[in-house]
């Protein structure tokens, strides 16, 4: 299971309301016709986004608000049919109108190391832990030790597979963060951001 998710801000801040109305009806474009191996999509504003800070790309640290969209896919090759079916035939109007509105963007491809990728995990989850390692370390089977205490109904955990963009190691969703994921419990130099979201729309 892999996720793509896109962070982004609007051309006009001044215009956000547009904009949102545009991002929710791109994402329920692709519901009432699912590209091939996509199994669902969300938007989330966020009061802020986890860019790494820019002089050091390893450390996660955050930007101002925009917006936070997910689409889960079943493998690499959804990906592709994802790609090319978001701008073709019943979804192109609605896909044009919101990148017409759309300001800076960065991206990143996750896959699900934990968890299931649910209504309560996955499009509705309030928080977002993103884990990142110090510049230049990692840490082998670091994977399995935040997920220590999660409720595997109600959270995912997943890690970062294709950079697209600056983007953080570990990524777990949940509305109770686990034990897992306490700063305390980190290796030296690894650092966890919390930040809340708000679903605009799932499905």
């Amino acid at each position: 299971m892999l996720a793509y998710v896109f962070w982004h801000r609007p051309r006009d801040p001044e215009a956000s309301e547009d904009y949102e109305r545009a991002l929710i009806a791109f994402h329920r474009s692709l519901a009432r016709s699912l590209p091939v191996g996509t199994r669902a999509s969300a938007t989330f504003r966020a009061a802020a986004l986890p860019w790494p800070a820019a002089e050091d790309a390893g450390d996660v640290g955050v930007t101002a608000s925009g917006y936070e969209d997910w689409y889960l896919l079943d493998d690499w090759a959804a990906l592709g049919v994802l790609n090319e079916a978001a701008v073709g035939r019943g979804h192109s109007t609605s896909h044009d109108e919101a990148a017409r509105r759309a300001g800076p963007g960065t991206a990143s491809i996750y896959a699900l190391i934990e968890g299931e990728p649910c209504a309560e995990s996955f499009g509705a989850a309030s928080r977002a832990a993103w884990i990142a390692p110090p510049a230049g370390r990692h840490r082998d089977g670091l994977g399995e030790l935040l997920g220590d205490g999660m409720q595997p109904a109600s959270a995912s955990l997943w890690r970062r597979q294709l950079v697209l963009g600056p983007a953080a190691e570990f990524c777990l969703l949940a509305d109770e963060l686990p034990p897992g994921v306490a700063p305390a419990r980190l290796p030296d130099g690894w650092t966890v951001t919390v930040l809340e979201r708000e679903v605009l729309w799932s499905g």
